[in-house]
């Protein structure tokens, strides 16, 4: 960035994400703003901290994580409901891989700025974020409904689920049959496709879901993601696009078991 309007807008635009991040990493939307602040202030004080780094955006967040361990690293628990869930997941994370799991998987940076940012080589950032995401899927045990309308595709994302240790409480072809198969067994995570046997939405039958039953995290795993994908409304976290990979699928639903919720993905 060469000039103010352009640095400041770069700021502007990578501020509410390092609130998310502070939000995650402090489990106190206040905590992590007082920090976020004291990062903007710092930054505007010594721009040149933001110009040195790979991007204004790293480096805002790089002065974020300097301040955050010089404070000792505090942790919150103000948080309720599934955000509370959240923090007791990421609580018994080992020490270090915290920070480079919301890193990497909530702010989606790479594994060099990921070092960039908390300031090691980049072995560490990959052996860290590694071990991150294997504590992650060995966390959390839970039921998964499959909404999907094609046999093998079902029977295949069946197989990958019961893998990695969940319990399937079945398989829905229809939106009837999905809010049927919620109200008889309650899932924690949904496996959703879009266009079902019927014709029916999926995108319907998971809203009737969330209606009946409250905050269940959903992923979508569809041929259509430009059905979802259209800046008209929220979109979902986790989306998944036909022909998937069995690592996309254990992946994302490792990550909402693990974070309880979109919500704390998306927000």
């Amino acid at each position: 960035m060469t000039n103010a309007e352009d640095f400041t807008s770069a700021v502007s635009s990578a501020l509410p994400y390092l609130r998310r991040y502070g939000r995650a990493l402090t489990g106190d939307q206040s905590t992590g703003d007082k920090y976020a602040a004291a990062a903007l202030e710092a930054l505007l004080l010594d721009r040149q901290m933001a110009i040195d780094a790979s991007s204004i955006k790293v480096g805002l967040f790089k002065v974020f994580h300097t301040l955050w361990k010089s404070s000792g690293a505090p942790i919150g628990d103000n948080e309720t409901g599934l955000r509370a869930q959240a923090q007791r997941h990421l609580s018994r994370l080992t020490e270090n891989t915290r920070e480079a799991l919301l890193l990497s998987t909530i702010e989606d940076f790479n594994l060099s700025e990921v070092a960039e940012i908390m300031q090691i080589d980049g072995s560490e950032a990959d052996h860290l974020v590694g071990l991150a995401r294997t504590e992650m899927e060995d966390a959390i045990s839970g039921s998964v409904m499959i909404i999907e309308d094609e046999a093998i595709i079902a029977m295949d994302l069946e197989t990958v689920v019961a893998d990695m240790g969940h319990r399937v409480t079945g398989i829905a072809r229809t939106r009837d049959e999905a809010t049927a198969l919620a109200k008889a067994d309650k899932p924690d995570l949904i496996l959703s496709d879009i266009q079902l046997a019927d014709n029916s939405s999926g995108i319907d039958a998971v809203n009737d879901i969330l209606v009946d039953h409250g905050g269940i995290p959903v992923i979508f795993i569809t041929a259509f993601p430009e059905r979802l994908l259209t800046g008209e409304r929220k979109e979902p976290a986790f989306l998944i696009s036909k022909p998937y990979s069995e690592n996309q699928v254990r992946s994302a639903v490792s990550q909402a078991m693990f974070f309880s919720s979109t919500e704390t993905l998306s927000n």
